[in-house]
């Protein structure tokens, strides 16, 4: 089971998602059983919904980049040592997200894409290379298939 909690920094995300968990719980449920990784287990993470000031410091503090971004993640674990975890209760990091990157005029859908690619690397995903972008772009596709129209 995954298991999200959403914290709002910026209060214009009201306005395009009026109760964002509700909105994540309710994609969330499609996922549990299409992951491999999150059968029999606790999977949580938390998600910051910000704006071009929180991911610009952010970023700046932790990637040395002073550059605003559309999405962030802090995975808790390397993907390694998340493969050899025998927890059953499992902390994956954070995401934040940047509401002036999300296009408005498709709002739910890049919300969505930006999320599940900000969750496929607490999972350990990476895009460096291209093998590695192919296969996370895969996954990413196949996973907002799911959630789509949910």
């Amino acid at each position: 089971m995954i298991k999200i909690d959403v914290f709002i920094k910026n209060k214009n995300w009201k306005k395009h998602i009026s109760n964002p968990k509700k909105y994540l719980k309710n994609k969330l449920k499609y996922l549990n059983n299409s992951i491999k990784f999150v059968k029999n287990k606790k999977i949580s993470f938390s998600l910051m919904l910000g704006g071009r000031k929180e991911i610009r410091e952010l970023n700046k503090k932790f990637r040395n980049k002073n550059k605003t971004t559309d999405v962030l993640s802090f995975p808790f674990y390397t993907n390694n040592s998340l493969k050899k975890l025998k927890d059953k209760n499992i902390y994956l990091g954070d995401v934040i997200l940047n509401l002036y990157e999300i296009n408005k005029k498709n709002f739910n859908k890049s919300f969505n894409k930006l999320w599940v690619h900000g969750f496929l690397h607490l999972l350990g995903h990476k895009h460096k290379k291209n093998k590695d972008y192919y296969k996370m772009n895969r996954l990413e596709n196949l996973i907002l298939k799911k959630i789509e129209d949910k």
